[in-house]
């Protein structure tokens, strides 16, 4: 099984537009020695707005590129994807045990630390409307409570930089002031734009809440997943910074990406614009 890859190939990360972001700052911070190719697809974002079969169609697309550049991984870091996407990238990879998602680690989570309690699930039009964060858990811990609460405003605000300031916090306390979510027991962030808004989430529960950030759990899996295959690189990694070492690619340059590049990592990434979609 996958006897071509080999541990110095670098994993690949995708998402509709910054939001994977926050999964590819957890899995290097982990992982150090890993060189990770990245591909934000701002042409089409926000993926929570667009039908399941344009997801799948980007998705298969994006990965497909991800193999050419020879990732021996493939991490989809973003939730509406991961839903909508995972069995048909899986299929046209044929890298079964090396596609890893962002819903299922998160879900072995609360399963785990929330067994039968009330669990509240923000994310995107798309994810709320597949249920699958809802499905899941319920086949795992069939009598916990799994109440979900489409935010589609957030994602957009991200992306255009407003967070940490009153607007950001006026509408996330609005959303999370309904009744929908009323004593819950745990929130996940079933979007991978969110971890930057954790701080005005958890500033708005105090701490009777657990905030489940998904993107320090996926990385741990997938160190987990890289281990078990063994194609963890334990090449000590040279003094590179990480733009030097990694790739970033975006299908539509803007500025505003490149600029928040710098709040995940101490240093601007540098952006390639590549439109996978004329090829």
């Amino acid at each position: 099984m996958n006897h071509t890859f080999k541990a110095n190939q670098p994993i690949g990360i995708f998402d509709s537009g910054i939001g994977g972001l926050t999964v590819a700052r957890a899995i290097t911070k982990l992982l150090p020695n890993e060189q990770i190719i990245y591909f934000g697809d701002t042409a089409h974002m926000p993926y929570g707005e667009k039908s399941a079969e344009a997801i799948k169609y980007y998705s298969v697309k994006i990965a497909e590129f991800l193999k050419f550049k020879n990732c021996k991984m493939i991490v989809i870091a973003c939730n509406t994807a991961s839903a909508a996407g995972y069995k048909a990238v899986v299929k046209s990879t044929g890298m079964r045990d090396l596609v890893v998602n962002v819903v299922d680690p998160a879900v072995e989570y609360v399963v785990k630390n929330h067994y039968r309690q009330k669990v509240g699930v923000i994310a995107t039009k798309r994810t709320i409307s597949s249920n699958v964060y809802a499905k899941r858990i319920e086949s795992l811990d069939p009598v916990s409570d799994v109440v979900q609460l489409a935010t589609p405003l957030l994602a957009p605000m991200i992306e255009e930089g407003f967070y940490n300031n009153k607007i950001s916090q006026t509408i996330i306390n609005s959303y999370l002031s309904k009744s929908k979510l009323s004593k819950i027991d745990a929130l996940i962030l079933g979007c991978t734009h969110y971890p930057l808004i954790k701080g005005e989430i958890q500033k708005f529960y105090g701490k009777s809440v657990e905030v489940i950030d998904s993107s320090e759990i996926v990385a741990l899996h997938v160190k987990q997943v890289l281990e078990k295959h063994q194609l963890l690189n334990e090449t000590k990694s040279s003094r590179f910074s990480l733009s030097k070492k990694s790739q970033f690619f975006v299908s539509d340059y803007t500025q505003s990406f490149e600029e928040t590049s710098k709040i995940f990592f101490d240093e601007k990434v540098k952006l390639k614009q590549f439109n996978i979609w004329e090829e």
